[in-house]
């Protein structure tokens, strides 16, 4: 298989789980986005999206959902 058969790399996928409400701070009470950032994300690369994500788990972390 020569590089250009080789597939595309998968995009970091979003974290969106179909609950779409936005708190009085404008953050998505579902994912833990804000609003600014569900709507860049499709601009995004990986790099980006990564940072959005480690974004969206602190927002988690300090609002008691996440338990690592």
């Amino acid at each position: 298989m020569s590089q250009d058969d080789a597939p595309a790399p998968r995009r970091v996928g979003s974290p969106c789980v179909s609950v779409c409400l936005l708190n009085d701070d404008d953050v998505c009470v579902g994912c833990f986005r804000s609003a600014g950032e569900i709507t860049d994300w499709v601009m995004l690369d990986d790099l980006g999206r990564r940072q959005v994500l480690e974004l969206s788990r602190e927002r988690m972390r300090a609002a008691g959902v996440l338990f690592e």
